[in-house]
């Protein structure tokens, strides 16, 4: 392709009947006495038994075609949405004074562009739940599921309260960083690495600006201290801040992925491996030997078949996804 998109995906487990009943059916991960007995019956040792479901699980992830066409369609969405939302923020006094806000709240117009800006927004993180329990799960699974059930109740309970002038500008201070860490994965699929680095640096750059700085240091505090000296402590007041403080629980952690992620960079030369990856590589010398190169070990009349299952499983080189 004129992209440089490998349009492949890894490398396939050997068909094996009685392993791929073992994974559809009761495992993904077997243990170690599941593991003995499958080698006692197969005739095959426990690394080459590990080896073939580590190729199994890794044959269900996408493949770099399949992730470049989502984060082009995310790069669009967020970009188009980005546009949107500056074009008919810049003309409200809101925008540029974080104490409007509050004045006269809770009896303040919801404007149409807010409303289908918040449409928007809801079904966006709606579906980025569902297909986070669908897919396959990353490292950060744990933390991606809180981030967006605390958006899904921030969004539908800040609607409910009209509090949508605050929770337009947080969540525009928060887009902001998808466009730069989506343009860095297109970039990358595309193997050019110069500007995958230097969007990926400007991605944590404006990451750890917005939401380790001017999330709290603005907009938080105007939630907790604004509008406290303004309107009071409202019923939902508590509830509100409870989960904006979640969300910047959820920033810093993830500030100190993205910073751990640089230091690597920096000591390698290049922005090289994603650490929420769900590609799973081997630590064996084995799994280095090259794709199309089999290994097989003697049946028991002493010949070696490549077709029959009691062969090595073949070994090669699974690729990283950023």
């Amino acid at each position: 392709m004129r992209l440089k998109i490998q349009n492949n995906g890894p490398m396939k487990a050997q068909p094996n009947a009685i392993l791929e009943k073992v994974f559809t059916a009761i495992t993904k991960h077997p243990d170690e006495k599941r593991l003995e007995g499958l080698s006692k019956q197969l005739d095959w040792d426990v690394r080459s038994i590990q080896r073939w479901f580590r190729q199994r699980r890794n044959q269900e992830k996408p493949s770099i075609v399949k992730r470049f066409c989502e984060s082009m369609w995310m790069f669009t969405f967020h970009l188009h949405l980005f546009i949107y939302q500056i074009w008919f923020m810049k003309t409200m006094p809101w925008f540029w004074n974080l104490r409007q806000c509050w004045e006269n709240y809770p009896y303040q117009p919801l404007i149409s562009d807010v409303h289908y800006y918040y449409i928007i927004k809801v079904s966006f993180y709606f579906s980025l739940l569902l297909s986070q329990c669908l897919d396959m799960k990353r490292k950060d699974f744990g933390l991606m599921v809180v981030h967006h059930c605390t958006a899904v109740l921030l969004l539908t309970s800040s609607y409910v309260i009209n509090m949508v002038r605050m929770g337009t500008l947080i969540m525009s201070l928060h887009d902001v960083n998808d466009l730069f860490l989506q343009a860095a994965k297109l970039a990358n699929y595309t193997k050019c690495q110069k500007l995958c680095d230097l969007l990926f640096g400007l991605f944590a750059i404006l990451f750890i600006v917005t939401r380790l700085c001017i999330y709290p240091l603005w907009l938080l505090n105007s939630t907790l201290f604004d509008s406290w000296e303004i309107v009071g402590p409202f019923p939902s007041w508590w509830f509100m801040n409870f989960l904006l403080l979640i969300i910047q629980v959820l920033n810093f952690m993830w500030s100190c992925i993205i910073i751990k992620m640089v230091w690597k960079a920096f000591s390698k030369g290049k922005v090289s491996k994603d650490d929420r990856s769900d590609v799973e590589s081997s630590s064996d010398d084995e799994d280095s030997v090259s794709y199309g190169k089999n290994i097989h070990s003697k049946t028991s009349n002493g010949t070696t078949d490549a077709s029959d299952t009691n062969g090595y499983l073949s070994s090669g080189i699974c690729s990283e996804e950023h």
